[in-house]
C-alpha cells in the first residue's frame, strides 16, 4: 500500500521544540507562563487586534464570546449554516437559540440577504451573530458586520479555519466584536489542541482570562463571585504554538499551491474548486470541489472519496450543514427565495487532500484518480 495521503495534518519544524525545552528547563509546565503570555501576543500582533487570551479550544473562545455577548436563557443567535458544529454548539451552554442562515454561493459563507430576513424576523430577540469563514475564505464580512450594526447586534467572527486569511487587506478575526481562531491539530498551524479569544476590547480579554481561569477573585484564598472555566492554555502548549507561528505565511503559501494546481488540473473537467471573492486572500486551508449538476449521476462525492480511500488517501465530504443535523432538528433555518444552498454544497461537494507535506506527485496521483472517474 502506498503512503497515506492526508486531508491535513500537523507539520512539525523544530523551532517548536525549543519552546517547549525552555518551558520544562524553567520547570513552568503548568498553565500560563511565558509561552502563553508571549504567544498571545505574538498573535495579536499578526492578526492586528489589541489583545488576545490563549484557550484550550477554538470552542471555548467562542463560548466565552457568546457569555461576554450576555446570551442566556431564550436569547436567539444568528449562525453560519454550513459549518462545523463548534461554531454553534456552545450558544446551547448558555441557554441561547441557534436560528441557522443559509450560505451564499460565491464563497459558501453566511448570506448577507438571508441574515437580514433573520435580524428582520427576531428583532428585539437576537443577541448576537457568529459568522464563520468556511474552509479558510472569508465570508462577506463588510456587508455582514454593517447589517450588525444597523441592528446593534454584537458580532462574532469564527476565523477557526481562516487563520492569515484576509478580506480586503485585512486579517479574519478582527471584523467581529469578539472573535476565536484554533489550533487543533489538522489547521493551518496547531498546538495539538487549543484556541484563542481575539478582540480590540482590552477590558473583554481580560474578563476571558477571569472566566477561562475559574472566575478567581482578587482574594488570598479562592473565592467565586461568578461561574467560571478551566479553559486557559498550558506553558507547553503555547511553546508549540509559538515556533509553529513563524511557519504560519509559509504554510498559507504550499496551502495556496495545492489549490492552485487543484484548479489548473480540474479546469474543464465538470467540477467547480470552493471559491472566494476577488478581493480577498483566502488561507486555503481545505481545497474542495463540488460536482456539476449534469455530471452527478455518474460521479458523487462518495464515490470520489471511496476511490481515494481506496489507495490510501484521505478525502471528507463539505461539513453536513446545520439545519440538517439531527439534535437541530428543531430549529428555525433562514433562506433566500427557498433555496438550500447550504444543502446543495454538501450533496455535490467534497474536501480534497490539503496537506502541505503531500508532494506534487502525490496530488498527481489524486487528480489522475479523480479524473478517471469522469
Amino acid at each position: 500500500m502506498a503512503e497515506k495521503i492526508w486531508l491535513s495534518s500537523p507539520t512539525m519544524h523544530g523551532e517548536e521544540q525549543k519552546f517547549v525545552k525552555e518551558a520544562f528547563d524553567t520547570n513552568w509546565v503548568a498553565p500560563l507562563g511565558k509561552n502563553v503570555t508571549e504567544f498571545e501576543n505574538e498573535i495579536a500582533r499578526y492578526i492586528g487586534c489589541r489583545a488576545a487570551a490563549a484557550m484550550t479550544a477554538g470552542t471555548h473562545a467562542l463560548h466565552l464570546a457568546f457569555k461576554l455577548a450576555g446570551v442566556t436563557s431564550g436569547d436567539v443567535v444568528l449562525c453560519s449554516d454550513l459549518t462545523f458544529a463548534a461554531t454553534v454548539n456552545p450558544v446551547s451552554y448558555e441557554g441561547g437559540v441557534q436560528v441557522f442562515i443559509d450560505s451564499e454561493r460565491e464563497t459558501w459563507n453566511m448570506n448577507p440577504e438571508a441574515l437580514e430576513e433573520g435580524l428582520k424576523k427576531y428583532n428585539g430577540r437576537v443577541k448576537a451573530v457568529v459568522v464563520a469563514n468556511l474552509y479558510g475564505t472569508p465570508a462577506k464580512l463588510d456587508e455582514i458586520v454593517e447589517l450588525c450594526d444597523r441592528y446593534n447586534v454584537v458580532l462574532i467572527e469564527d476565523a477557526a479555519e481562516s487563520l492569515s486569511a484576509t478580506y480586503k487587506g485585512r486579517q479574519t478575526g478582527t471584523f467581529g466584536r469578539y472573535n476565536a481562531i484554533s489550533f487543533n491539530g489538522n489547521k493551518i498551524i496547531t498546538t495539538s489542541g487549543g484556541g484563542m479569544f481575539l478582540s480590540d476590547d482590552e477590558e473583554a480579554v481580560q474578563k476571558v482570562r477571569f472566566y477561562s481561569t475559574q472566575a478567581r477573585d482578587p482574594a488570598p484564598w479562592y473565592q467565586h463571585s461568578e461561574i467560571g472555566n478551566n479553559y486557559r492554555m498550558s506553558n507547553i502548549v503555547a511553546g508549540i504554538g509559538r515556533g509553529q507561528l513563524l511557519h504560519l505565511d509559509e504554510h498559507k503559501s504550499l496551502k495556496k499551491a495545492i489549490y492552485e494546481r487543484y484548479e489548473r488540473a480540474f479546469a474543464d473537467m465538470p467540477v467547480t474548486m470552493n471559491p472566494y471573492l476577488p478581493y480577498t486572500e483566502p488561507n486555503f486551508w481545505l481545497s474542495c470541489i463540488t460536482i456539476d449538476n449534469d455530471a452527478m449521476g455518474s460521479v458523487t462525492p462518495e464515490k470520489i472519496r471511496l476511490a481515494l480511500e481506496a489507495e490510501n488517501i484521505e478525502a471528507r465530504p463539505i461539513w453536513k450543514p446545520m439545519h440538517m443535523q439531527p439534535v437541530y432538528a428543531n430549529n428555525d433555518y433562514i433562506t433566500v427565495n427557498g433555496d438550500d444552498v447550504g444543502a446543495d454544497i454538501f450533496e455535490r461537494g467534497i474536501c480534497l487532500p490539503s496537506d502541505i507535506k503531500m508532494t506534487e506527485e502525490q496530488q498527481e496521483r489524486v487528480i489522475k484518480i479523480i479524473k478517471g472517474l469522469f
